[in-house]
């Protein structure tokens, strides 16, 4: 007659917590003190928006934007990619709510693109200038 294997529940907690979003504050030639709120969210983006998606190794593939494989491309497709790719990059960050207004100017194979992010820390515009 064999004996049933003894059960071992874990005895875990799990706590959630929302990281501050503390971070080194980066200036065109140098790293200067720490920023946090609105302030590291606005950081946050600015590296997200101007990091292409897989082009480097020390991030992981969900890190950054694919711009490059727009170039060349019609503005219109351009534009409809752009936005979803913007939302795609951005939302996985949980500060960010939401991003809508998007605007866009063509000139030549240039397109300005302008839209909200709202975040926990409040509303924040943002322009990207995409080659196409």
């Amino acid at each position: 007659m064999t004996t049933p294997a003894a059960v071992i529940e874990p005895d875990l907690t799990i706590i959630k917590t929302r990281d501050t979003g503390k971070t080194y504050k980066l200036t065109e030639s140098s790293i200067q003190g720490y920023v946090d709120g609105l302030d590291a969210l606005k950081q946050a983006i600015y590296k997200l928006l101007n990091t292409e998606k897989y082009e480097y190794p020390i991030y992981s593939f969900f890190y950054g934007i694919e711009l490059d494989s727009l170039v060349g491309k019609d503005a219109a497709y351009a534009k409809v990619e752009l936005k979803r790719r913007i939302k795609e990059c951005l939302l996985r960050d949980d500060r960010i709510k939401c991003i809508d207004h998007f605007e866009f100017t063509v000139t030549g194979d240039e397109i300005l693109c302008t839209f909200d992010v709202f975040s926990i820390y409040g509303e924040i515009t943002i322009t990207k200038e995409v080659n196409a």
